[in-house]
């Protein structure tokens, strides 16, 4: 039978309960447990499909198509497992089933209410995962903060579960802010101890208290939290800031957080943690041999976590190259003819993100441009893709009006078209192409190069694509579909075989990437950025020698 561990906050949001949720989870599963994670989102929205980024940061799409919240991003990326859609559910989705289910006559006459009927479906969907023994252990992820009015059904249904389930089946981890004030030189606890006592007020009580602190907490400190929290002292973990979110596993691993848990789960049979793997990247992570500079071309730049998933991306491929990838945001808005050199100047590498909308489109299509004329790495995702076919086709096939119809209905060279089966769709929410579909790619190509094979599967979220009434004057200008859907011949990479590395994928490889699984075309650009980068520096030395 699986076990359950519920994951709280306290105090402030943005905490990290989804980085100590993985931690935990990777190392059980390094001590030889299966383990995985979900996350209970308490707003209203069905799915983050229809969040403005800036609101909540990406939004992160599994195999199975389904929206969902980025800290399934780092589930996967910690793990090295797939999650789906029963890992990720909101508030709306759970009201969105009640509902269903009162309009079908289901409930027979009575009164749905919150108690028992929304947290009944909430109790439901949290044991989900563990009705078919996969797992040994579920990690849930309550999202917000206690104390929340719309988090109060969720915590409720824990205490529920708390009170149900047998006591070495489930136990509840609260994660809190130990702020330092640097005017008195002091860490103040109180704040920790009024979360735990608004959590302990709605019947549920937390085995282990994770301390989010800058500064180390002494042995006082932890008798005291232990004293007013009540719990044990061993059961109060420091979590001191880390230079990355992959050291956090080790810094647990040192608290024994993990070993505490299988204490109070009564779990006896497990093995020495082994995460030589994990060490050996952070190791390359940590003592790079060089530097490379990539420019990140994007409409939401000012929000680190609208592209969590393209910065870890670029995290595992900079490990695996043995460097340090400084990435510089670029406004695509500021671009022009005349100032691209400038902006884009030091470069090693451009990277054209996915996005909706037609904000700073123009200023991307000259940063392509100028990558594709100088030489310099370029890759392109989902729009970036796009932006990379419509700058070939304007000033390489001579279409000087060639447009996406997202941007330019009116276009008369659409090289960028809806697809036919979202013609006929009027709801935005869950309606994309989302999800993993087949890519088949051709001989001999760059990305048969990069991923070592021709037949392989990515995850998708767009509604536009590439025109196939122009595939063949593409081709015939240098420009190839280097990968195809097999089945709709729906154009997914596109290439330019002249070019050093000039690489376009209407899919998100950077879903996929993990700390021992990374992405191969992240893996490959910034190899190429690095060879730039080299050449660059040697041409840079032969000059200023002849100077002498």
């Amino acid at each position: 039978m699986a076990k359950y561990i519920f994951v709280t906050g306290g105090v402030t949001s943005s905490l990290g309960k989804g980085i100590i949720a993985a931690s935990l989870a990777k190392l059980l599963q390094a001590r030889g447990l299966t383990a995985t994670i979900q996350k209970f989102d308490p707003y209203i929205n069905v799915d983050p499909g229809t969040l403005n980024p800036y609101e909540h940061g990406e939004c992160y799409v599994t195999e199975d198509g389904a929206e969902t919240d980025l800290d399934l991003g780092h589930y996967e990326r910690f793990l090295n497992i797939y999650t789906s859609q029963a890992n990720n559910v909101t508030t709306g989705r759970i009201y969105q089933t009640v509902i269903n289910k009162e309009r079908a006559g289901d409930f027979l006459g009575k009164t749905v209410q919150v108690v028992p009927h929304i947290t009944d479906e909430i109790k439901r969907r949290m044991l989900l995962l563990g009705e078919d023994n996969k797992f040994d252990i579920i990690i849930t992820e309550i999202g917000g903060t206690v104390g929340d009015i719309e988090s109060l059904p969720f915590i409720e249904a824990v205490r529920q579960l708390q009170w149900e389930l047998p006591d070495e089946d489930v136990m509840v981890v609260h994660l809190t802010l130990i702020p330092y004030l640097r005017a008195a030189k002091e860490l103040k606890t109180k704040p920790t101890q009024h979360s735990v006592k608004m959590l302990s007020e709605t019947g549920v009580h937390p085995d282990i208290i994770v301390c989010r602190t800058e500064e180390p907490l002494n042995d006082d400190i932890k008798r005291k939290i232990a004293l007013f929290c009540n719990v044990k002292t061993e059961a109060v973990i420091e979590a001191m800031d880390a230079s990355t979110i992959y050291e956090v596993p080790l810094l647990m691993l040192r608290e024994k957080l993990d070993l505490i848990c299988l204490k109070k789960l009564n779990i006896t049979q497990f093995s020495e943690p082994n995460l030589d793997k994990w060490k050996g990247f952070l190791d390359k992570l940590k003592y790079p041999k060089s530097k490379v500079t990539v420019g990140l071309i994007g409409k939401y730049i000012e929000l680190q976590d609208a592209y969590k998933s393209i910065l870890e991306s670029f995290v595992h491929a900079g490990a695996m190259n043995e460097v340090k990838v400084q990435v510089v945001n670029v406004h695509s808005e500021y671009i022009t003819p005349e100032n691209v050199a400038e902006k884009l100047e030091g470069l090693d590498g451009l990277l054209v993100a996915p996005g909706f909308g037609h904000r700073g489109i123009e200023g991307k299509i000259v940063a392509v441009q100028y990558a594709r004329e100088k030489g310099l790495p370029f890759f392109g995702i989902c729009l970036g893709m796009q932006m990379a076919v419509i700058e070939f086709a304007r000033n390489i096939l001579g279409l000087s009006d060639a447009h996406s119809t997202e941007m330019d209905t009116s276009t008369s060279n659409a090289v960028i078209n809806m697809m036919e089966e979202q013609k006929k769709i009027k709801m935005m929410g869950g309606t994309m192409r989302l999800g993993a579909y087949p890519c088949e790619i051709k001989p001999g190509s760059l990305a048969q190069k990069i991923y070592g094979e021709t037949n392989i599967t990515e995850r998708h979220r767009h509604r536009y694509e590439f025109n196939n009434d122009y595939f063949d004057q593409f081709e015939s200008n240098g420009m190839i579909a280097s990968g195809r859907n097999p089945e709709t011949g729906l154009v997914e990479i596109m290439e330019i075989p002249v070019h050093p590395f000039f690489i376009g994928v209407q899919y998100h490889p950077e879903l996929k990437s993990t700390v021992e699984k990374p992405a191969p075309l992240f893996v490959h650009f910034i190899g190429a950025a690095k060879k730039y980068n080299e050449q660059r520096s040697a041409i840079k030395k032969t000059s200023l020698q002849g100077e002498k």
